[in-house]
């Protein structure tokens, strides 16, 4: 396990002129560019994985007979802030193999001029491995354990997978809501659905209300090793239009909290049209601290000749608003199927603040964690 170890350190606090390069509308670092970065390094490390760690190029993909895409990410969360700006250091390496899947367990640190570390993102890359000829499942080269500590990353990474398993099966597009779920869905209906209610129009913000749009011209200097748009570049799309509609939406700067999943359906075109579509799908109770939102963004491919559009990408992100304010302004579906995305993001903001939860006092109690 500890050959697929890999590590980038970006010096932005030795480094202006790389810093200028990253730097955000609020002076700060674009967490979206560091996510590009870690889903690159995702795809190095699984490949190094399959080819060895003495191997420095890649080559040509036809040549090695597979080749490595990811298949998802399970999450990314932002543990501590990113302020003030300190050298960066991402890591990670692969805990666990499938038949054809990987699991690479990711890592963002700040480095202190006194030798300090601070961990700052961590998350879960799942990748596949696919024949260059066939495009089926193509075998990975299992593991090989040998401490107790790569013991329990393996378990963490297989859970994980299991993980996935049993969400695919409890989606909502499968089975119905709980009736906890059905409930607090009737009672909020009750409360601020009502058309002619003037008494929270003021709080309330119908779901339809909330898209925010942008279409775009997909070049071949996005072209990964596939000659298909890098998913990292769609990460980083993504991940800035849905800030902009959290902004929107609170009135106020947000502060990332989390990447609570993102599928890849289909493969990006070079020279295609994308259009990606965010929505506010659910926030925290008003007067709830921190107040927080959940946000989708979809990827869609349009075909130009006959208006069609067909889905890529289904990108899910948390933001927290950062002035410790709440926020009266509530998300209201009209249609059944705002209304089960609504209870998807109630799910995702319930579950992220577990996991922060959970993650954060692991670090505290400085358990060894590797690059988890």
């Amino acid at each position: 396990m500890h050959d697929t170890y890999s590590q980038i350190v970006l010096p932005f606090a030795s480094s202006p002129e790389l810093f200028e390069q990253y730097t955000n509308a609020s002076g700060g670092l674009r967490t979206g560019m560091l996510m590009e970065h870690l889903d690159s390094l995702a795809g190095s490390i699984a490949y190094k994985h399959m080819l060895g760690p003495s191997v420095e190029t890649l080559g040509r993909v036809q040549e090695r007979g597979f080749y490595i895409v990811t298949a998802s990410v399970e999450r990314l969360d932002m543990l501590a802030s990113l302020y003030p700006v300190r050298d960066t250091r991402l890591s990670g390496q692969v805990i666990y193999t499938g038949k054809s899947s990987m699991e690479v367990a990711v890592k963002m640190e700040a480095l202190g001029p006194d030798g300090g570390e601070e961990t700052l993102m961590l998350g879960r890359f799942s990748m596949v491995c696919r024949n260059a000829r066939t495009h089926k499942a193509h075998p990975v080269i299992p593991l090989i354990i040998r401490t107790p500590a790569e013991e329990a990353l393996y378990k963490i990474g297989e859970s994980s997978k299991d993980r996935r398993k049993y969400a695919a099966l409890q989606a909502l597009s499968r089975v119905p809501p709980s009736s906890a779920e059905a409930a607090e869905l009737h009672t909020t209906y009750l409360k601020c659905g009502q058309e002619d209610d003037s008494l929270v129009q003021s709080e309330r913000v119908w779901m339809g209300d909330t898209l925010l749009e942008k279409t775009m011209l997909m070049f071949p200097q996005e072209r990964n090793v596939h000659q298909k748009v890098f998913g990292g570049y769609l990460m980083r799309l993504t991940y800035e239009l849905g800030f902009a509609n959290a902004c929107f939406f609170m009135r106020s700067h947000v502060t990332f909290h989390s990447l609570d999943g993102i599928s890849f359906t289909q493969p990006v075109p070079i020279r295609s049209i994308l259009r990606l579509r965010s929505q506010i799908l659910h926030t925290s109770p008003p007067g709830e601290l921190p107040a927080t939102v959940h946000v989708r963004v979809v990827a869609s491919v349009v075909n130009v000749q006959t208006g069609h559009e067909e889905t890529t990408n289904d990108f899910r992100f948390t933001w927290a608003r950062d002035d410790g304010k709440s926020t009266p302004r509530i998300i209201v579906p009209k249609t059944y199927q705002e209304a089960m995305l609504w209870l998807e993001g109630k799910r995702a903001l319930e579950m992220g603040a577990q996991i922060r939860g959970r993650r954060i006092r692991a670090l505290e109690g400085e358990q060894p964690s590797c690059t988890m």
